[in-house]
């Protein structure tokens, strides 16, 4: 089928210049992919492609699709959130010549319609943030998968939903789970995730994090970020998990770990980062302190029971932009921030820059990758080949002017050898 090209539907075209300067600001940054750009320039290793987006549209991500842009692409960019896009940053690339469908606040019906101009250009790549056009690819739009090479996937909850999919044998092609390269998530997720998401609390709030007892519910990657931000600001912080070994490794790390009934108890500040559903649900409300503060920082709204909170509530105020009290029964209040949403896009601005350079730029490379190589992979969910990961931790450690040291031949011998040890 010959693809359809939408004009790109955004909020409002006069915020290109401002747009423009946060980009800018943003690519400072972002020294790596600005090394990209100059090579993509002049190699166009993606001519004739067109590459779909589904990611929140910051000002990383509009660098990232102006990289690709300048390495011939064809780039077509929608939201992976109805609350995370930047309508300055969407208007900048517009106006530069990527296909943007994204608006701050969209209703899901827009965001929905969204997703499916950027399927109706038939790419031959996507990049994704949550599975979104994955689902679609694999469900209602499977007359746009045909051209589909392979994809990419950005973050914990996507690479669950494709990992589904690949375990029902339903996976129509080959995808990188960018989430699990370790310049990805031990930096990204840990110390940006963790920053981003006290930040976006303290935007909504401006309360005192020192001295409050803060509940992370989640300890991974993020969960390790945003827990370890939070005690560093002084709170009191309290983990709850359902993977032992996570829940150990949290006791290890100096936290008190218990069950979200008894922490539902104590907590001033409850933030989810699990990738899973109704983690907050009506019985912990009801258990919770009166100013109690909850938020989300995973990337679908389903963390936190809203609907429950809602219904349980006698009375709901909104006292500050982006928060919502709800007075129940009881007469606790309870504050949600962001409506549940990703608290620290919704909110704030995502992930600092410094970190994105990393976690984009194995999203360009492993496009390269998979061009060059998905007509021999299998149809499953692949890990970032190992020395495209090294490679973009050799480049940041360069950018940052830190030299590491390498192995002789001696050691490299000895690391090899079998039999050379103490005797």
């Amino acid at each position: 089928m010959t693809p359809t090209i939408h004009a790109s539907e955004v909020a409002d075209m006069g915020l290109a210049d401002h747009g423009e300067g946060l980009c800018d600001w943003s690519a400072q940054s972002m020294p790596i992919l600005a090394r990209l750009r100059e090579r993509y320039a002049a190699e166009k290793p993606f001519a004739g492609r067109r590459i779909a987006i589904a990611v929140h549209i910051t000002t990383e991500t509009a660098n990232l699709a102006l990289t690709l842009q300048a390495g011939g692409a064809e780039v077509f960019l929608c939201a992976s959130n109805v609350r995370t896009t930047n309508d300055a940053v969407a208007a900048y690339a517009a106006r530069q010549g990527v296909h943007v469908h994204g608006i701050q606040g969209e209703d899901r019906e827009t965001y929905a319609a969204h997703c499916h101009r950027v399927l109706d250009a038939r790419p031959h790549l996507v990049i994704d943030d949550g599975a979104d056009l994955t689902g679609l690819l694999h469900g209602a739009r499977t007359d746009a998968a045909s051209d589909v090479v392979a994809g990419l996937e950005e973050t914990t909850a996507g690479i669950q939903r494709i990992r589904s999919l690949e375990a029902d044998g339903l996976l129509r092609y080959p995808v990188i789970a960018v989430n699990e390269a370790r310049t990805k998530h031990l930096f990204d997720n840990r110390y940006g995730t963790g920053q981003s998401t006290m930040d976006a609390v303290l935007r909504l709030t401006n309360t005192l994090v020192a001295g409050s007892r803060v509940v992370v519910a989640g300890y991974g990657m993020c969960g390790k970020g945003v827990a370890a931000r939070a005690r560093g600001m002084g709170a009191d912080v309290l983990v709850t998990e359902v993977d032992h070994v996570r829940a150990l490794e949290a006791v290890m790390d100096g936290y008190r770990v218990m069950e979200m009934d008894r922490a539902a108890e104590l907590g001033d500040l409850f933030i989810t980062v699990t990738s899973s559903k109704n983690v907050l649900r009506a019985e912990h409300f009801a258990l919770m302190p009166d100013g109690a503060i909850v938020c989300n920082s995973g990337h679908f709204d389903v963390e936190i029971d809203v609907p429950a909170l809602r219904a349980a509530a006698r009375k709901h105020t909104r006292p500050r932009p982006g928060v919502d009290q709800y007075t129940l029964a009881n007469g606790r209040r309870i504050t949600l921030l962001a409506g549940g949403e990703v608290v620290n896009l919704a909110a704030a601005e995502g992930n600092p820059a410094t970190l994105m350079d990393m976690s984009f730029t194995n999203q360009v490379l492993g496009c390269e990758y998979l061009l060059r190589n998905a007509a021999h992979m299998d149809r499953r969910v692949h890990a970032l080949p190992a020395d495209i990961d090294d490679h973009v931790a050799d480049l940041k450690l360069r950018t940052l002017g830190v030299g590491i040291d390498t192995l002789s031949e001696e050691q490299i011998a000895y690391l090899r050898s079998w039999d050379q040890g103490s005797a």
